[in-house]
């Protein structure tokens, strides 16, 4: 069933997404070589606390690995798609391309957001697939308005994509959200005309978080059982924000 919000509901979502917003901007200026991913995890558990609320992503359960994540921040570097767990021993280099991805729940309702940033001077190529993955989603965001369907911003990711020549991941999808962090409906990042297409309607909430191989969109998942990696090396991009479909156009509520 998907959930739709009232105004109140949006101004507490507004108020998780913007701290999530905050989280994210310090983050993206900590980023530099010799910054280990851990150090990312520090500052964004402090900011989190002193912010009033309690992480989203620490403590959620992967049933099939019998596990609960336990980080704030999902860090994932080069090769890795999402939930790529921080460590001290990660150390960033000149060349590679961080994402990170958090959200958070405060009074009640749930944010979430992701970024890729780059680290010192990248390749074509890597600033290309980010620019392309970041453009991605501003289009998707723009169909995200009350008569529209699901379809209209899972085919605009698929088409922006394709057609400068990288792939869209297929195993992992946006979803709704709103006072859980995960709701209906899935949001994927191509047309998967197995599922439902609802039509959008007003007080619907997504995230929508388009990611992005440089090759192909095979991926597996480490032995961590939490990091997915794409199946042939390359590189890959995320970037995700929390948007409401209002009368007035979409609302991004994951950035001021």
């Amino acid at each position: 069933m998907i959930v739709r919000k009232n105004q109140a509901e949006l101004e507490k979502m507004r108020a998780a997404g913007l701290l999530v917003f905050k989280v994210l901007d310090t983050l993206k200026k900590m980023v530099a070589e010799g910054v280990s991913t851990q150090d990312l995890e520090v500052a964004a558990e402090k900011m989190i606390a002193d912010g009033g609320a309690r992480a989203a992503f620490k403590g959620y359960p992967n049933p099939s690995a019998g596990t609960k994540f336990p980080y704030v921040l999902c860090v994932s570097v080069n090769d890795e798609i999402v939930h790529g767990m921080p460590s001290q021993k990660k150390i960033l280099k000149s060349g590679d391309i961080v994402s990170i991805d958090t959200g958070v729940q405060l009074n009640g309702y749930y944010g979430d957001s992701a970024i890729t940033v780059a680290v010192g001077q990248i390749s074509e190529e890597a600033q290309r697939l980010i620019d392309v993955t970041r453009e991605s989603l501003e289009l998707a965001i723009d169909k995200a308005r009350p008569g529209n369907r699901l379809f209209d911003i899972c085919g605009t990711v698929e088409r922006h994509v394709t057609s400068n020549g990288f792939t869209v991941v297929r195993e992992f999808v946006g979803h709704g959200i709103g006072t859980q962090m995960h709701e209906e409906p899935q949001v994927p990042n191509y047309v998967d005309r197995r599922n439902e297409n609802p039509r959008l309607k007003e007080g619907m909430v997504l995230a929508i978080e388009p990611m992005v191989n440089a090759g192909s969109p095979g991926t597996r998942v480490k032995p961590d059982q939490w990091t997915a990696v794409t199946e042939d090396g390359k590189y890959s991009a995320h970037f995700e924000h929390t948007v409401a479909i209002t009368a007035d156009g979409p609302w991004v509520l994951t950035r001021p």
